[in-house]
């Protein structure tokens, strides 16, 4: 059993997962950081003087606080803008390289025998 466990956690995609997953939580934190540090003073502090609001956190609306969703949406934009961002550029350079790997199908060259009755059909037609 512990070596079947080895052998499971040794396979690639677990290991490529596990990358995944600390580079996605590091993503995570650097959208958080330009949602809350970037975007919310630029875009939503107008909108959060109008509400004598200091985080976007505590705006709320007949005690609703929506800010936090607002918050989320936004990351999930940005997240969601970046991941197509980083799809559509993984497509363009695969294209690329399927591109340069295709070739032209070559005919195949008849051999000694198909050489040999072609000349025959061709000498049948003559007559």
């Amino acid at each position: 059993m512990l070596k079947e466990f080895k052998t499971f956690i040794m396979r690639g995609n677990i290991i490529d997962l596990a990358v995944a997953v600390v580079i996605g939580a590091a993503f995570t934190a650097i959208v958080n950081s330009f949602v809350n540090d970037i975007i919310t003073p630029l875009l939503l502090n107008p909108v959060m003087n109008l509400l004598n609001v200091k985080d976007l956190e505590n705006v709320m609306w007949h005690n609703v606080k929506y800010g936090k969703f607002i918050a989320a949406i936004i990351n999930f934009l940005i997240i969601g803008f970046v991941l197509f961002m980083i799809v559509k550029t993984m497509n363009r350079i695969q294209k690329k390289a399927d591109d340069k790997t295709k070739t032209e199908p070559v005919a195949p060259v008849p051999t000694a025998e198909e050489k040999l009755l072609t000349e025959i059909r061709d000498l049948l037609k003559k007559q």
